[in-house]
């Protein structure tokens, strides 16, 4: 599903995303695996959304609530997260650890998403194989992907971002 052209605000030159329509989630804060609503679920792969959903009834059996903290991403927002990085470790090679560019960011591809809190993204690392879910970086062990069938091994997670 591809993400929605965004509208242009009176006099600027580059379209001004609603809230959250970029895919944004605010610092602290995260949204249900179910919020079907928000840019940040609906732009998600299907089988990716089904895969965390599924995965979030499951984890519900062990008290364990799963919440994305980031999901779909449009490119200007990636751009905006890269940038910020850059500024906050000083380098674009040390950023490139934490932060991918929009070109080759899973997330702006809707192929990645963000699980929190820190005992929802450790029960996904436990269970997340059963549903195809693995964690994607060592550095990061909320960032999950599809890589592997239901059922399957995960492979190993690399490094960071940049590897």
């Amino acid at each position: 599903m591809a993400a929605p052209a965004l509208p242009v605000a009176a006099g600027a030159s580059t379209p001004t995303p609603a809230l959250g329509e970029d895919g944004s989630i605010p610092d602290h804060e995260n949204i249900s695996p179910f919020d079907g609503d928000h840019a940040a679920i609906r732009y998600l792969d299907p089988e990716l959304r089904q895969a965390v959903q599924e995965a979030a009834d499951d984890a519900q059996a062990d008290d364990v609530e799963l919440r994305v903290t980031s999901g779909w991403r449009s490119k200007a927002y990636q751009q905006r997260l890269l940038d910020d990085a850059v500024a906050k470790y000083g380098s674009l090679a040390k950023a490139r650890e934490f932060v991918n560019t929009p070109e080759k960011s899973t997330h702006v591809s809707g192929d990645a998403v963000d699980i929190g809190p820190t005992v929802a993204a450790d029960w996904v690392i436990q269970h997340g194989s059963d549903y195809g879910l693995c964690q994607t970086y060592a550095n990061e062990m909320w960032h999950f992907e599809l890589t592997t069938d239901p059922g399957g091994e995960c492979p190993a997670p690399r490094s960071d971002a940049a590897g």
